[in-house]
């Protein structure tokens, strides 16, 4: 049966449901600790005067991103004490991880850097687990917000996340510079610890948001696992204590990941790993050190807030909206070719600014340019990935997918600020590095194209 593609009134009209409202404030939540733990510790350290290698090195803090499918089956299962009951499963999971945010904040907040970096990054890392914890539920939360047969609306929810995702990010970024900047005019020693207090309350006001968003407190998730461990108990022969013990974590554990490979093949399921893993290196490799880069070039936290992630934020915005159209019309698979291309170009675009020295028209373009690509970029990954998962293991499988993504985004791109170093501070050859990354993810998704098994290509 040949779908009938829809007008271009009728995809944008997608975007009216309200649970796309609901998708971008959960993207919100889940962009907004990438402020903490990416712009402002990076720019904390720098100003405290820390190398561009320890700051870089100081990143490995994400790699715990791509591990948080380690646990996602146990979020899939485990209920909260209390929360479970009055929120539902997600949301009970989402604010746990959120007061473990506030209060790592609070601690950041009494903390020198030069004297006490070693708890520092241990808070950071905190965070970290917290953020990589709450993004397991909220991506789930957010698939299971769309009906399975409804393609179009899941891209156009993708779209709504990074939107939101950026939001968080783009806008929690403008508060802590300007913020931080304020502090630091009037005089205030530690600005840094000071802005984190305030950053803490933007934490308290989204989780007041997320008191709105709609979770069905009963679903038939559960039953459908312990389905699957009866099976593997049955498979394992006598029933005992140790049978059940062993079918439970064989399901919790094993089951998402056969399922995968069941459903696309086994060289098809490897192709998209390794697609997944090294689709987006090359921007995770710009964005740990762009930061730093503006630093060195002569920008100040002002105009990094403004040209960076205000200028930045308007821009995802138009773009992600427009790439989750394109996603709809054209294919998710058309739209990473389309997204990988304008990576390389971006890069480019840095490499020139490097080379020509600071003007703000250069950045603007720069920003610009980035932030399309980020936006093109990011709605087809999470698109793609959405339309693979089994909603039986909806955390699961979207966190481990996720995860492998942000494995080589986390660990490889920890060597970024070595590489510069490396490179005796030429920015220009760095940015020329990060764009030959972009090419083995694409040179993989052309091999795989025609095979995977989603809604739309």
């Amino acid at each position: 049966m040949i779908e009938k593609k829809q007008s271009w009134t009728q995809s944008i009209l997608v975007y009216k449901d309200i649970r796309m409202l609901r998708i971008l404030l959960l993207g919100a939540i889940s962009g907004f600790p990438w402020v903490l733990i990416a712009s402002s510790l990076s720019l904390w350290l720098k100003e405290e005067g820390l190398s561009r290698s320890t700051i870089g090195w100081a990143g490995l803090i994400f790699g715990v991103y791509a591990f948080n499918y380690l646990w996602a089956p146990l979020m899939d299962r485990i209920q909260i004490p209390f929360l479970t009951k009055k929120l539902g499963h997600r949301k009970g999971w989402i604010v746990l991880m959120q007061v473990a945010i506030l209060l790592s904040l609070i601690i950041w907040s009494l903390i020198n850097p030069n004297q006490n970096l070693a708890l520092l990054i241990s808070v950071g890392l905190v965070i970290a687990i917290a953020s990589a914890s709450q993004d397991i539920t909220v991506d789930a939360l957010r698939i299971e917000q769309i009906n399975e047969n409804e393609g179009k609306a899941m891209a156009a929810g993708a779209a709504m996340a990074v939107v939101g995702w950026w939001t968080g990010y783009k806008l929690g970024g403008i508060v802590a510079l300007f913020t931080a900047e304020y502090f630091e005019n009037v005089g205030i020693a530690h600005y840094w610890q000071a802005t984190f207090l305030v950053l803490g309350v933007v934490i308290i006001l989204m989780n007041i948001g997320l008191m709105f968003i709609h979770e069905p407190i009963k679903t038939d998730r559960q039953a459908k696992q312990k389905e699957t461990d009866k099976i593997i108990a049955g498979k394992l022969g006598s029933k005992n204590f140790i049978t059940k013990f062993f079918s439970y974590i064989i399901g919790t554990i094993g089951g998402p990941i056969i399922s995968f490979f069941k459903k696309n093949g086994f060289a098809i399921a490897l192709g998209i790993l390794g697609f997944v893993f090294l689709f987006k290196i090359g921007e995770a490799f710009v964005g740990r050190m762009s930061i730093i880069f503006y630093k060195e070039i002569g920008f100040s936290k002002g105009q990094i807030a403004i040209y960076s992630k205000g200028l930045g934020w308007i821009t995802t915005v138009i773009f992600t909206f427009l790439g989750g159209l394109m996603a709809m019309r054209a294919g998710t698979i058309k739209t990473m070719f389309f997204a990988g291309g304008l990576m390389a170009l971006t890069n480019l675009l840095f490499a020139f600014l490097a080379w020509y020295g600071k003007s703000e028209l250069l950045f603007a373009i720069a920003v610009i340019a980035d932030d399309i690509t980020a936006a093109f970029a990011t709605v087809a990954f999470v698109a793609f990935i959405s339309l693979l998962v089994d909603r039986t293991y909806t955390a699961t499988q979207y966190a481990l997918l996720a995860s492998i993504g942000t494995a080589g985004r986390t660990t490889l791109a920890s060597s970024s600020g070595s590489l510069v170093d490396w490179l005796n501070g030429d920015w220009g050859v760095f940015f020329i590095f990060t764009t030959l990354m972009v090419i083995p993810s694409l040179i993989c998704l052309w091999f795989i194209r025609n095979n995977i098994k989603i809604g739309t290509k």
